[in-house]
């Protein structure tokens, strides 16, 4: 990489010279380091992310878990892994802290997701993320943003916790959330209690929208022209955007699962969060695209029109009365990426099994 006090890479430009903030999407340490020397103030984890992660840097973690195992005889590989996932999380916080310090609270953030079995239960959800935020000062929680998830966003934002809502890809969720936040916020405000280092955040998954309404084209045999549907999470992004200023929501957006450039460029100059994967933070900086603010943009009304027209997921994603809190949980992308992230714990829990049962 160039001398960045000459020659910044694209996206330490991006968040040198405008209010847009990168977020690293993973909590691998060596990832974390370029994203950090890339000018990222914070990382993400779920458990797909702690999967990946384990699957590349086994090496690193196999003596810590074969100690994990040996120093809690009586625990169950529950019980364990979220020992494990918590580790990788801590281990990511710990890199961020000074970023913390820096920014007196404000970033610098590692989020951990509460367990994705949960989706359906609201004091769960709670417990979990009351207990996450207590493990290290720069915690911020994954809620889901479902029918159970956003009341105990509105709850744990209550009681202090910084909320990321996850599993999230439309304008309804994104509003119901903000709302949850502002909710929760008010509450801890009208009791004396301090707000000045909360930054909650509401992600929008644009990326898994734009998978989600190609399977659904291929599916249902929808003809469109060639690229419209690459622009349906950035016009989702940009009308919620949009809302969440006019309405004052103290939270801010966050953009994740990328699928193209324009999840990054066509939202540089927003105040907002954009969590990039290793591999695309190397290909953005590796880029020739110029660092401007475009956030401002409007996507081009006849491809927004086009997909309002021909895609009824679409019109639930788009529009604010798209769907109620009640259909959150059914929406097509939400189903989709709640089974990745319960298959992705499955497969977190064989290997701690195989670690407590060594295969014969």
């Amino acid at each position: 990489m160039n001398d960045a006090s000459t020659n910044p890479s694209p996206l330490l430009k991006t968040v040198s010279t405008t209010a847009t903030d990168v977020w690293n999407d993973s909590c691998s340490p060596t990832e974390l380091k370029y994203a950090l020397a890339n000018g990222a103030v914070g990382a993400t984890t779920n458990p797909s992310i702690v999967l990946g992660v384990l699957a590349k840097e086994m090496p690193a973690w196999r003596e810590w878990i074969g100690r994990l195992v040996a120093d809690n005889p009586t625990a169950d590989e529950d019980t364990l892994a979220w020992k494990l996932i918590e580790q990788t999380g801590l281990t990511g916080a710990e890199l961020l802290l000074p970023v913390f310090k820096r920014e007196k609270g404000r970033k610098g953030r590692l989020s951990i997701q509460t367990n994705p079995i949960f989706y359906r239960n609201t004091e769960a959800l709670v417990a979990q993320a009351v207990h996450f935020a207590a493990l290290a000062p720069n915690i911020q929680v994954k809620i889901p943003a479902t029918a159970a998830g956003i009341p105990a966003i509105e709850e744990a934002t209550y009681r202090g916790v910084n909320v990321n809502a996850t599993v999230s890809f439309t304008l309804p969720q994104a509003l119901a959330v903000g709302e949850a936040m502002e909710r929760g916020l008010n509450r801890r405000v009208a009791e004396g209690a301090d707000i000045s280092t909360m930054s909650p955040v509401c992600t929008l998954m644009v990326g898994r929208l734009d998978d989600w309404l190609k399977a659904v084209a291929k599916r249902d045999g929808i003809v469109t022209t060639p690229g419209d549907l690459d622009w349906a999470g950035v016009a989702v992004m940009k009308k919620a955007y949009g809302l969440y200023k006019a309405r004052n929501y103290r939270a801010r957006l966050l953009a994740a699962a990328y699928r193209s450039h324009l999840h990054w460029s066509e939202f540089i100059g927003g105040d907002v969060v954009l969590t990039i994967t290793h591999e695309w933070q190397v290909l953005l900086n590796n880029s020739d695209i110029e660092v401007k603010e475009r956030m401002q943009n409007p996507v081009d009304p006849a491809i927004v029109a086009g997909l309002h027209r021909k895609f009824a997921e679409f019109r639930k994603a788009y529009d604010e009365d798209g769907m109620t809190i009640a259909e959150f949980d059914s929406y097509g992308a939400t189903v989709r990426t709640l089974r990745s992230f319960i298959e992705a714990y499955r497969d977190i829990l064989a290997i701690v099994r195989d670690f407590m049962l060594p295969p014969t």
